[in-house]
């Protein structure tokens, strides 16, 4: 008797734990499950998913140029949101597949895990053995439509949410080669049809950057906004350096190029300083952007904080037992790490980070050696560089000793909380909220209108540091902010551990104005840099208060802008029009008394919150660059340029 027969036999006939058995195990056909659990494909069904679609479809004719056969590569949006992509490579194949007996172009489509990425021959170097590749795409479109120009002919398939409408057809001739994919993203899967020009020109550009001299083009065709621009360069990740840096005083020109290969495997390094505080940190696997890293940056930080400690050394920068650390190295330092390789090995779906330990290996020795001859060729470079690291040295020494007073006085380690805040009685933090607000009229408000069992207030008041032109000693020693450390409770810069927070939802609360929107500003600059966990993790909000008092008789409402003020007066005059609705301005938070901060801005059933997400680190670091920082130039550019965005009180 077999096992299955003997496990039946012991069940007896009767349904046992639930009535859960063989009957209910489902197999899905084809397609079906993406269509069923899309989220499982492309994480989301909001809109990085949907543009995730974009990048699948990219990612394949960036496989073509990696290759060596593509030089060219079209992103298109048009009307009602269709997306085309087209490149100059050799074109999906259109001929039989042995195993499937179909198209190469049909399976492609229509099959998931197919493709020239896993072992065929097809690529070397791929950036789309992980991800979910154009049958996904196909899955998740309300159409879609492949031309492949190919040996003189132009072959055309159609599909629609995966299934073929149009088998492969022959529809004209053709002097070129390459393939054009145009979709239309399914409306019943996504929660908005509606791309963000912003966001895919982004993307391209940081494409056409780590492929030097591949030329992308993107344009948005879609009525009113007429938009588009050509990306190519010839010095690749030096270049993208350049960019990153272009918003701050560089330290030393040109940028520091390093590269090496080992067998098949490639390794490229580009780095320059710059005089700030921060250090930018940005890695790539075949081209796929490493979010949490992996082996080719711990190989990177390893080899920087080596060659650095040996020059210092050499030349008495460093005295006696005096070392570097990490941190030290990569003060003001941008930095772009590009390794391709044969069988990148990528942690999870989401490919967040590289776990291959031979390319730790291969950039610890290009950056080893390579830097250390850039060094000994460049003495004025060198020794700016070292001079930066020994600055940060003492500033680590300083912000130490900064740190240990805090402590001391504050109590932090005594979890003595400042004397103005005003906690709640629940002790879970995936519970608790506190609110960071401006003023202390504006703080008595809050701490009289809000539920006390869950909500905690912190009022500050006067200046705030801006930690953009400050290290991290200057930080804690400053008064505005300590209380704001002590508070949350989960450190500050390397020590911050997000698993200390005290509170999960961290409540930046200020006026509707430009006073108000500066203080904000300040404290989203602190918070990320020197508590970036906290944002990462989706821990810190923002307020948003009503700007407008409505009152007619003994009715009163709120608007949070004009048009909702305009909506609400029209809607209080009701259908005659005559009745009179008094409009009065809010000034600030402390003008409202504490039953209308509380329905207005506090309760969690009545207020808006916004969310303060990192969708793109690099264009949030300009941002706060620009805004923050010491150059004026850039800052005024960005006010030219957006200008006509801003809501005028005037």
């Amino acid at each position: 008797m077999s096992d299955l027969e003997n496990f039946e036999e012991l069940q007896g006939g009767d349904r046992v734990e639930g009535d859960y058995d063989a009957s209910q195990i489902q197999v899905l056909e084809g397609l079906e499950a993406v269509r069923r659990r899309p989220g499982m494909y492309i994480g989301t069904t909001g809109s990085p998913g949907l543009h995730h679609l974009v990048y699948e479809i990219v990612d394949n004719s960036i496989d073509e140029a990696l290759a060596g056969y593509c030089t060219e590569i079209s992103v298109k949006i048009g009307e009602d949101n269709v997306i085309t992509v087209s490149d100059d490579g050799r074109g999906i194949p259109v001929d039989r597949q042995e195993q499937t007996g179909k198209s190469a172009l049909e399976v492609v489509f229509t099959v998931l895990h197919a493709g020239g990425k896993f072992g065929g021959g097809g690529y070397k170097v791929s950036g789309g053995l992980h991800g979910v590749g154009a049958s996904v795409v196909n899955a998740l479109s309300e159409w879609l439509i492949a031309r492949v120009h190919r040996g003189g002919k132009i072959y055309e398939m159609r599909f629609a949410r995966g299934d073929i409408t149009q088998e492969i057809t022959v529809v004209g001739d053709t002097d070129r080669i390459g393939t054009e994919i145009t979709f239309k993203p399914d409306g019943t899967i996504f929660d908005t049809l509606e791309f963000d020009y912003e966001t895919l020109k982004t993307r391209m550009r940081e494409q056409a950057f780590l492929n030097a001299g591949l030329k992308i083009r993107i344009e948005d065709a879609r009525a009113g906004s007429e938009e588009a621009e050509d990306f190519r360069y010839d010095g690749g990740i030096r270049e993208f350096v350049a960019y990153l840096n272009r918003s701050k005083e560089t330290l030393h020109d040109p940028v520091v190029y390093l590269s090496g290969q080992r067998e098949t495997s490639i390794a490229e390094v580009a780095l320059q300083y710059n005089d700030g505080f921060s250090e930018v940190l940005l890695s790539f696997a075949n081209n796929i952007h490493t979010q949490e890293g992996g082996s080719h940056e711990t190989g990177f930080k390893s080899a920087l904080t080596r060659v650095l400690n040996d020059y210092g050394k050499r030349t008495g920068a460093l005295k006696g037992d005096d070392k570097f650390s990490g941190e030290d190295c990569r003060e003001g330092l941008c930095v772009v790490i590009s390794v391709k390789l044969e069988e990148a090995q990528f942690e999870g779906q989401t490919k967040t980070k590289l776990g291959n330990g031979e390319i730790r290996t291969l950039v610890e020795q290009v950056v080893g050696e390579k830097l250390q001859i850039f060094l000994e060729e460049n003495p004025a470079a060198a020794r700016t560089i070292i001079d930066k690291a020994v600055t940060a040295s003492k500033a680590r020494e300083a912000a130490k000793r900064a740190r240990e007073n805090v402590r001391r006085k504050s109590g932090l380690e005594g979890f003595n909380l400042p004397g103005k805040l005003s906690d709640c009685n629940e002790n879970n933090p995936a519970l608790t909220e506190i609110y960071i607000v401006e003023g202390d009229s504006a703080g008595g408000s809050a701490k009289g209108g809000r539920d006390s069992r869950y909500q905690a207030i912190l009022p500050l008041w006067g200046k705030m540091l801006n930690v953009e032109k400050a290290r991290a000693d200057k930080v804690y020693g400053n008064e505005k902010l300590t209380p704001v450390i002590t508070a949350l409770g989960a450190g500050l810069g390397d020590d911050f551990d997000v698993k200390k927070l005290r509170y999960h939802k961290v409540i930046i609360m200020a006026d509707a104005d430009v006073d108000g929107s500066h203080i904000r500003t300040l404290l989203m600059t602190f918070f990320f840099r020197f508590m970036r966990p906290l944002v990462d993790e989706g821990y810190l909000y923002a307020a948003k208060p009503p700007l407008f008092k409505l009152t007619r008789g003994k009715q009163s409402r709120v608007a949070f802008d004009d048009d909702e003020r305009e909506a609400i007066a029209a809607e209080m005059r009701g259908e005659d029009g005559r009745g009179k609705v008094e409009i009065s301005r809010y000034k600030g938070l402390g003008e409202m008394n504490p039953e209308e901060l509380w329905e207005t801005t506090m309760n969690p059933e009545t207020r808006t919150l916004k969310r303060i997400e990192l969708t793109d680190a690099i264009e949030a670091d300009e941002i706060f660059t620009v805004l923050m920082g010491e150059k004026v130039e850039p800052r005024r550019e960005f006010i030219e340029k957006n200008a006509k965005y801003a809501n005028l009180d005037v």
